[in-house]
């Protein structure tokens, strides 16, 4: 007997160091994405209008990093806050921890490389080591044209500096040592020619992150076997947000929408008579997250390529419940 618990004892302990040393490491040794790459950005009229309509209006980096203005409709960008970060996400919209979006102006990355800047963005790894919590769709951006996230450099690096100090990220448990081991090296993809409209519709679709929020998240996954088919719920402060079906099913998805109703969809925010942008939404009432605005100031060629691209998808038949509000 006494024999038994001592190798049981033996065994625990193992167990122990086991389990520490993993622990230890994941905390400790990760992420491990390789130091950042020394690059200098070329701060040309055209890489700074080009980060611009990417960081505007397809990878939107500022519909987080900018204030919106949540008593109107889509919560448009506050002027004079671009940038300027501060955009909180913590546990009242069902995240892990409290999350807040960086100063992304001259002032908060004045001390950052180009390299240090590009791997955070195509990494989720900061200047200091720590990992960024995917509420930034850094997956997405690792598979970003190399130029196109060198472009977004300098249009941040031209932007108004605004003196805004933001509080740390932090994440409770286990996910503070869970996030470690999201940061992934870049997987880097040629920028397609735009004469080859699937391939660049597939690009545009990957670095605007259309994915992440179309497919049903559950756990800290993505159901892929359901990817674009909508259904992935946000609860926030108003109610619950359940994506829509983005697959071209013809009964719950946009299977029945041409290619010119998709687009004026999307322009319907920016240049029609309607636009309910800065239409006052009363508290618990509908509102979106999805930045109408920002999107749509994509060009028809862009926003035309996206939906060839969505067309090549397996219809998926998924309905969805768009919004409940709180009781």
């Amino acid at each position: 007997m006494k024999k038994f618990l001592k190798i049981s004892g033996i065994l625990i302990l193992i167990v122990f160091i086991g389990v520490l040393g993993l622990l230890s490491y994941v905390k400790f040794a990760l992420p491990n994405v390789g130091p950042a790459s020394d690059i200098k950005v070329e701060m040309t009229e055209a890489n700074i209008a080009r980060g611009k309509y990417l960081a505007t209006h397809v990878t939107v980096c500022m519909d987080c990093h900018s204030t919106r203005n949540w008593s109107e409709f889509s919560g448009p960008l506050v002027d004079g806050t671009i940038g300027n970060g501060g955009e909180t996400f913590d546990k009242s919209v069902g995240m892990p921890g409290a999350y807040y979006s960086a100063n992304i102006t001259p002032y908060g990355i004045s001390n950052w490389t180009d390299g240090e800047i590009f791997r955070a963005i195509t990494t989720g790894v900061r200047k200091n080591g720590k990992p960024i919590f995917p509420v930034m769709p850094h997956p997405a951006y690792g598979q970003g044209d190399a130029e196109d996230i060198k472009c977004i450099i300098a249009y941040l690096r031209n932007l108004t500096p605004i003196e805004k100090k933001v509080q740390e990220s932090h994440s409770d448990f286990p996910m503070n040592f869970i996030i470690n081991t999201i940061p992934q090296k870049a997987n880097l993809q040629p920028h397609p020619s735009e004469e080859n409209t699937l391939e660049y519709g597939k690009y545009l679709t990957t670095i605007a992150a259309c994915r992440d929020c179309h497919t049903p998240f559950e756990k800290g996954n993505y159901d892929l076997t359901m990817a674009y088919s909508g259904g992935r719920v946000f609860d926030l402060p108003w109610g619950k947000i359940t994506t829509p079906n983005i697959t071209p099913d013809t009964e719950t998805g946009i299977g029945n929408w041409t290619k010119d109703a998709f687009i004026a969809r999307f322009k319907s925010y920016v240049d029609s008579n309607n636009n309910p942008i800065h239409t006052p939404v009363k508290p618990n009432d509908f509102n979106t997250f999805m930045p109408w605005t920002m999107y749509g100031g994509m060009t028809q060629k862009d926003l035309g390529a996206i939906y060839e691209y969505l067309r090549t998808l397996a219809p998926i038949k998924h309905v969805t419940v768009k919004f409940v509000p709180k009781s």
